[in-house]
């Protein structure tokens, strides 16, 4: 043992104390500094300038069904690495990173439970992990709560934020848009309502998928929307894109959206639809 080691171990312990990073959080949006445990009881908007900033699973999911009222559906098991990709990192070590600093198994997760006592099964993407990239698993996970969905008899509500497909999953990343697609054809020929709620960011091929195939599209305050990249359509097609450009509000005047909604009148919002579009279909 060298003379640091034996210095190391002889300073005494001492419990990890609460930083500034710890205690605050920077808005995005306006940049003013809020507590943190401030800004998490407000489900993570600012009350500053309303800036809606991004959320789990977890924290979704507590903030949307009733209480205690919800199962998580089992995460589907599929091949890792089926390319053996490997760029500045192994594909494997990603994922394994990825799963350390969120908990979930991998960027879609999906929960079956109740909305002021109506049944729905509801699937969350996390942009934490890997950027919410689309891959195998996160196809799986869509069909399989597509298909929970059709055997509870209940709508099937999705919030996106993704960056588009895993790269490193090449092309059978894009093969789950159609199979997506099908899975959500299943859904129109059961009868069973498609809710998608949008939220930053949506983009690539998630965007021009399952994200705008829904029967009702719900967006966020201020979340970017868009298939591909500001600079590169303006850089394309060169010219300068309007003020606004790719963010829920454009759309929306632009006929892509049926309404912005606020994160927290968003559960009120859903069971008003949820109500009107599966009456039938509410829990005893």
């Amino acid at each position: 043992m060298n003379w640091v080691t034996r210095v190391r171990n002889a300073i005494p312990f001492i419990a990890k104390r609460e930083t500034a990073e710890t205690l605050w959080h920077k808005c995005k949006g306006c940049e003013a500094m809020i507590f943190l445990k401030e800004f998490e009881e407000n489900q993570s908007v600012c009350p500053k300038c309303d800036h809606h900033g991004r959320i789990g699973p977890a924290t979704r999911f507590a903030a949307l069904f009733d209480d205690d009222s919800y199962n998580v559906l089992p995460p589907p098991v599929v091949g890792e690495d089926p390319l053996k990709f490997k760029d500045t990192k192994k594909y494997t070590d990603r994922i394994k990173a990825a799963r350390l600093a969120t908990g979930e198994t991998d960027a879609m997760i999906s929960a079956k439970g109740e909305i002021d006592g109506q049944t729905v099964v509801v699937s969350v993407q996390d942009f934490a992990f890997m950027g919410g990239s689309m891959g195998m698993a996160v196809g799986e996970a869509f069909v399989d709560a597509v298909k929970a969905a059709i055997k509870a008899k209940c709508p099937f509500i999705i919030f996106t934020a993704s960056g588009g497909a895993r790269m490193q999953e090449g092309i059978l990343s894009l093969m789950q848009m159609p199979r997506m697609t099908v899975a959500r054809s299943m859904l129109r020929d059961a009868g069973l309502p498609y809710i998608v709620v949008l939220t930053d960011p949506t983009s690539g091929g998630v965007m021009a998928s399952y994200a705008l195939l829904g029967d009702i599209h719900i967006a966020e305050p201020g979340a970017t929307l868009a298939f591909t990249g500001r600079r590169v359509i303006e850089q394309t097609i060169r010219e300068k894109l309007p003020e606004g450009f790719q963010t829920s509000e454009y759309l929306l005047d632009h006929g892509m959206l049926d309404m912005v909604t606020h994160r927290h009148d968003l559960r009120g919002v859903l069971s008003q639809l949820i109500g009107y579009l599966a009456p039938e279909k509410k829990a005893a």
